[in-house]
């Protein structure tokens, strides 16, 4: 049986939020997502948020919110993909719960997000590279944190939220 909190880490378009939501209701745990969070105490959108305050007044915004969620008990919560850039983000992870990297290649994180005007740091003339550069930047940083990696491509979310399971429970054997 898997216990503690489960927290989600990747780039954006891996599946967090998807898969997290998914495997919470396997588990019978609440779900929590950063991003809805920080949307639904605000009452604007994280696009607004990047908008008026900067990526850096986001951030804030972010780090006070996982700083709260990993300290309830028995959750499954999926971060936004920049949460790691935060020592403190990464040592509350690190320190509260069982970290799940979600990872994809870039062509994935392409696809699955290219229509989705939400994202602010794909707002650019080449999104596909911005993609590349964070995961560059950041994949040393979700490495660093997790407990354990899963590759999400191709199969069913189901299949996942199995995988995910299946690995935690490795962990405490």
């Amino acid at each position: 049986m898997v216990r503690g909190n489960i927290f989600l880490i990747g780039p954006m378009g891996a599946g967090k939020s998807t898969v997290g939501r998914q495997l919470a209701k396997a588990l019978g745990r609440d779900f929590f997502d950063s991003d809805k969070e920080i949307e639904k105490r605000t009452g604007v959108s994280i696009s607004w948020i990047f908008e008026m305050e900067g990526e850096a007044g986001f951030r804030i915004r972010e780090q006070k919110i996982i700083e709260e969620l990993t300290s309830l008990n028995d959750i499954v919560l999926a971060t936004g993909g920049g949460a790691i850039l935060a020592e403190e983000n990464r040592r509350a992870l690190r320190s509260r719960g069982n970290v799940v990297y979600l990872s994809a290649t870039a062509d994935q994180l392409f696809r699955r997000t290219a229509k989705d005007k939400k994202r602010p740091l794909l707002q650019t003339d080449d999104p596909k590279k911005q993609i590349e550069d964070l995961l560059a930047l950041r994949d040393p940083l979700y490495s660093s944190v997790a407990d354990v990696e899963l590759r999400t491509g191709e199969q069913s979310i189901q299949h996942a939220v199995a995988q995910v399971i299946e690995q935690l429970e490795e962990l405490v054997k």
